[in-house]
């Protein structure tokens, strides 16, 4: 400082004009290096003309007010990337969605009738809560393909269509999946349509009726087994569960805890068989644990321990009477 003040004069002339004109600068620096203007050529232009003389050329040509612009979008870009840092691009888009969805509804395009055709096991707030409907929404923002997409994700929705009816009704026609099957998998339950789709954990007893499939890929294939075993009515009365075994056979646990072993091929024949010897033998009420059917010309049967037992018993004494006779 010389003690004339010429540095006071200088740090006051510093303001947010200075800012705007330095940002102008910067920004028209940067257009000629993008339009691939050399800093030389640029510069060689006004050689004769001081530095102060070739930035006043340059702010003739541009458009007025380009400062406050170009520091709104610089702004603008900081607080993008912040918020994109920070993890709240979703919060910020759903505030934003909220906002024109209020002015919306404010106009009078709020939803104030909703009809949903073709449910049975969901219900009306399930549904919309799937397809991201809520008190906030407004019809003239909503967008069908997006709410018929969240639908048929949900494994209960086969297909769905959305429609809009200005100015506040809204129509929406579900096909559910049915519910076909428990399925049973590394110790889990699952609720299952007829083409294998979990639809959820099996927790309610009001599927408690539908068949049982066990083992990994009884899902896929227990509709066209469990159609050939309705063929026979009896046995599939006492059954209780079918067991996929090895991805290739399968098997049935019937009700009293009794395994029928059914062979890879020729199902059907090894059924009507089972069903013939059941109907005239009483086949699944004897003391037996398992049926094995998998050779074509014969059937074995396991005893229970106690008919094992007995059976021993059995042939002792009658060997014991024979030694008894010749004796």
């Amino acid at each position: 400082m010389d003690g004339a003040g010429r540095l006071a004069r200088s740090l006051r002339s510093l303001g947010p004009q200075a800012d705007l004109k330095a940002a102008a600068r910067g920004a028209v620096i940067l257009l000629r290096e993008r339009l691939g203007l050399p800093a030389r050529a640029r510069l060689s232009r006004h050689r004769d003309q001081p530095p102060h003389r070739f930035f006043t050329v340059i702010e003739r040509y541009l458009p007025p007010n380009i400062g406050a612009a170009a520091t709104m979008l610089v702004f603008l870009a900081s607080a993008g990337l912040g918020v994109a840092k920070g993890g709240h691009v979703e919060e910020l888009t759903s505030a934003l969605s909220d906002a024109r969805n209020a002015m919306a509804n404010s106009a009078g395009f709020r939803i104030t009738a909703v009809a949903i055709n073709g449910r049975r096991q969901l219900t009306q707030d399930e549904v919309l809560a799937i397809g991201g409907v809520n008190g906030r929404s407004s019809l003239l923002f909503l967008d069908p393909a997006m709410v018929r997409d969240k639908l048929k994700a949900d494994p209960w929705i086969a297909d769905a269509t959305v429609l809009k009816l200005y100015p506040g009704q809204l129509q929406i026609d579900i096909t559910e999946r049915s519910a076909f099957a428990l399925w049973q998998q590394d110790g889990r339950l699952s609720v299952i349509a007829e083409d294998g789709a979990v639809l959820e954990p099996y927790v309610s007893r009001r599927f408690l009726k539908l068949p049982l499939v066990v083992g990994r890929g009884a899902e896929t294939r227990a509709k066209d087994f469990l159609a050939l075993l309705s063929r026979y009515p009896e046995v599939k009365a006492a059954t209780k569960a079918v067991v996929l075994v090895g991805e290739r056979r399968w098997n049935l646990r019937l009700k009293d805890g009794l395994d029928v072993r059914l062979p890879e091929q020729d199902v059907g024949h090894a059924l009507a068989a089972l069903s013939k010897l059941d109907s005239d033998d009483r086949l699944f009420s004897r003391d037996i644990v398992a049926i094995d059917l998998r050779l074509p010309d014969r059937l074995s049967v396991q005893l229970s321990d106690d008919a094992a037992k007995a059976r021993e018993d059995l042939f002792k004494d009658k060997k014991l009477k024979k030694k008894a006779g010749d004796a």
